[in-house]
């Protein structure tokens, strides 16, 4: 299975990720490409214990057997997928960018990851395994919304 883990996997996301422009128009949902670029840097920081976020009441009941559908194959994750409300972006402040390189940043960071308790707002308590799966599925979904 991918994994951002896996420098393969993780060259293929750059080099997909490296191609967004700020004019982009998304295939589907809400969020300009501004905004889900600063979405996904956000979303990295919480996985990487930088963004507190509260637990999701339903995450406590559903959120193990959630994550372990989710990452059990190389499926893409489904279009109609909620975002949590705080890695919501109303405005994405600095530049597109500068923002691009951040997230470029984030995705190069798991060459090397730092021993963290990984805890996901939804899905709780999380392995590095899972997290490597979970975040190229993540970075992939977004990229694919803007046809990368």
């Amino acid at each position: 299975m991918r994994t951002i883990l896996n420098a393969e996997d993780r060259n293929a996301l750059l080099v997909r990720l490296s191609t967004l422009v700020g004019s982009e128009v998304p295939l589907w949902g809400k969020m300009n490409v501004s905004q889900m670029v600063e979405h996904c840097i956000r979303w990295e920081e919480v996985m990487k214990g930088e963004r507190k976020t509260k637990r999701v009441w339903l995450g406590h009941l559903f959120g193990k057997m959630a994550l372990k559908s989710m990452i059990a194959d190389d499926k893409p994750v489904k279009q109609s997928v909620p975002t949590l409300k705080e890695l919501i972006v109303e405005d994405a402040g600095e530049d597109f960018e500068t923002q691009k390189e951040k997230w470029i940043t984030l995705v190069k960071g798991y060459a090397h990851p730092v021993p963290t308790k990984y805890v996901h707002p939804f899905f709780g308590k999380m392995t590095l395994e899972e997290v490597g799966r979970m975040a190229y599925k993540h970075t992939d979904h977004h990229l694919r919304q803007f046809g990368r």
